[in-house]
């Protein structure tokens, strides 16, 4: 009997309206996600990556209900929470968390690191004010801080303390899945390889399912489980990591991977990179049929009206290309 997905996402759509003009005098529409699917595995580090703008954070922030979904399902543990309001919704945040890019702005500067973690416990009614000290001790403890930080400012502290601090929040309810939303572009070089170890160690003590959101292509070689490659609000591709990095099908995802820097120097030297022309274009008028035609090397007269079916090329390689299968691909 095959596995059963911790959280499964079906045709997701999320469409936001927006004013234009000086007086906001004309509506338009962006168009951030389009009929994404997601099968999320528990206990797996699946990674969206893709150029800014591409629907990565839009997806996760649905997926939590942080922003309400146009259309579409989020299925957890039998519930769509796609239609829940947000009282309904509170008996699932314990389970449903998120690491967001910028540490500072997360934090309420007015609140010690202890107050900040022990915050969801006492809500959630987790345990008893009592016993709040020593469960934001142990908390700190395992994201490798010193339990002395309970008493401090998050000014007081440096980039990567405060994301360590923003973790352990997260980990405060007891949750099943976390989305990690660039949780680690901005921190220096060397605190973001802790800030992985870390992250992955967490997965390993308590068994936790991550959607993990970058662009950093040597990070998520390292830390993924599954990889999905986004383009214009649309997934174009979804393999596990090995199947991606070593045999990708679609040319935006060749594209990105050209990209990544070889460690080898005098392979680095003589590679051939696949630099895309163009911009991409705007979701308030995206192009018709695939997404990618107006950048592809290998567009076809097809490529233009018609939308490439989401396919599996091959047993759990998904996608959305009409060139899969062809020569053009090859």
């Amino acid at each position: 009997m095959a596995a059963q997905p911790l959280l499964k996402v079906e045709n997701l759509v999320k469409h936001f309206h927006v004013k234009l003009g000086a007086f906001g005098e004309r509506a338009a529409t962006v168009y951030a996600l389009d009929n994404v699917d997601l099968d999320i595995m528990e206990g797996e580090t699946l990674s969206l990556v893709g150029e800014s703008g591409c629907g990565k954070s839009t997806t996760g922030f649905t997926i939590l209900n942080l922003y309400k979904a146009t259309s579409g399902r989020v299925v957890y543990k039998g519930q769509d929470l796609a239609t829940l309001d947000e009282r309904q919704m509170r008996p699932f945040r314990r389970d449903l968390q998120i690491v967001f890019q910028d540490p500072y702005s997360t934090l309420n500067p007015r609140m010690t690191v202890g107050e900040a973690i022990g915050e969801p416990i006492l809500f959630h009614k987790l345990c008893t004010k009592a016993e709040l000290k020593d469960k934001v001790a142990a908390l700190l403890t395992d994201v490798g801080l010193p339990t002395r930080f309970a008493q401090r400012y998050p000014h007081e502290l440096s980039g990567g303390q405060r994301q360590r601090v923003v973790i352990a929040r997260a980990l405060a309810c007891q949750p099943k899945f976390i989305v990690c939303d660039e949780a680690i572009s901005a921190l220096d070089v060397s605190i973001q390889a802790q800030i992985i170890n870390l992250l992955l160690d967490l997965q390993e003590k308590y068994g936790l399912t991550y959607l993990f959101i970058a662009h950093d292509l040597a990070v998520v070689r390292h830390i993924s489980t599954r990889v999905g490659v986004m383009y214009l609000g649309r997934l174009a591709e979804l393999a596990t990591r090995e199947e991606l990095f070593d045999n990708p099908l679609h040319p935006y995802t060749r594209a990105l991977l050209s990209a990544v820097p070889e460690t080898d120097p005098e392979h680095e030297r003589t590679r051939q990179r696949q630099i895309l022309q163009g911009d991409v274009p705007s979701p308030l008028n995206p192009p018709s049929g695939c997404r990618f035609h107006t950048r592809c090397p290998i567009a076809m007269d097809v490529c233009s009206k018609v939308i490439p079916v989401w396919k599996e090329a091959k047993p759990g390689h998904l996608v959305a290309c009409h060139a899969v299968n062809t020569e053009e691909i090859a």
